[in-house]
């Protein structure tokens, strides 16, 4: 479903000239299965993120969402993708119902199949109790639930979520993971960027850590754990990257 093959992105800086945000970058998501960005901030997980959902595009390198290019198909593949990010962005006089409605619109959802859909969601992610409730009446918890459904609304065979437990306390982003991870079940291919230990370790199957532009290396938890013999991955992170950057064995 996601297909990622030496994808590289630069940016021009007034002092340094070019700079690689990603360099060569190669990755597989399959449908069914959550990969996880695992990378500090500045890693270039969000710049990935963002080539994948047609925001950017890529300096070269090929990325192939659902069978059509970033770069070549920019409206094929948002047609068939969903993204998240820790952002919510609910309006705050608009309900949760109108929220997921108005976005289902705008993907051209006919009614009746859309007014399905609806109800179909909002029984999924037990919203019914919030469905008239206006965005400035929420709860950031209410608001994170508005935003997964407005995100699968089209039913898109591929969901990008980047940093969506962000800033939420642990209540709030247990409900989140417990949503990406009903939405595994349901065959969704999903690529899931964090910088949480623990997110990656209860909800990734494999995962790929990523530090500055660069994949160090991609597997399952057990697999990276056994390779490197760490005791967790976030032993496993810090020998990863205090291999590529000297100053991290110096903290």
């Amino acid at each position: 479903m996601i297909r990622v093959q030496d994808l590289t992105k630069e940016f021009f800086d007034l002092k340094r000239g070019p700079v690689a945000a990603l360099n060569e970058v190669s990755f597989e998501v399959k449908p069914g299965e959550i990969f996880g960005l695992l990378g500090p901030n500045g890693a270039g997980k969000t710049t990935c993120l963002r080539i994948l959902s047609t925001v950017l595009k890529p300096t070269s390198g090929l990325a192939l969402v659902a069978g059509f290019d970033v770069a070549r198909s920019p409206e094929s593949v948002r047609a068939n993708i969903g993204f998240m990010s820790g952002n919510t962005g609910i309006y705050d006089r608009m309900t949760a119902w109108e929220m997921v409605e108005y976005y289902g619109r705008l993907y051209g959802i006919e009614e009746e199949q859309l007014q399905n859909r609806l109800h179909e969601i909002f029984d999924q992610l037990q919203m019914n109790e919030i469905r008239d409730l206006l965005g400035s009446k929420m709860s950031t918890g209410m608001k994170q639930k508005v935003s997964i459904a407005r995100t699968i609304v089209h039913d898109p065979p591929v969901l990008i979520f980047d940093e969506p437990t962000s800033g939420l306390d642990v209540l709030v982003a247990r409900a989140v993971l417990e949503a990406v991870d009903s939405l595994r079940d349901a065959g969704k291919c999903i690529i899931f960027s964090t910088h949480i230990m623990r997110e990656v370790e209860k909800l990734c199957d494999r995962v790929a850590i990523i530090h500055k532009g660069e994949i160090l290396d991609v597997g399952t938890v057990d697999e990276l754990i056994q390779k490197y013999v760490q005791p967790d991955i976030e032993e496993v992170f810090f020998h990863l990257i205090g291999s590529r950057d000297p100053l991290m064995n110096a903290i």
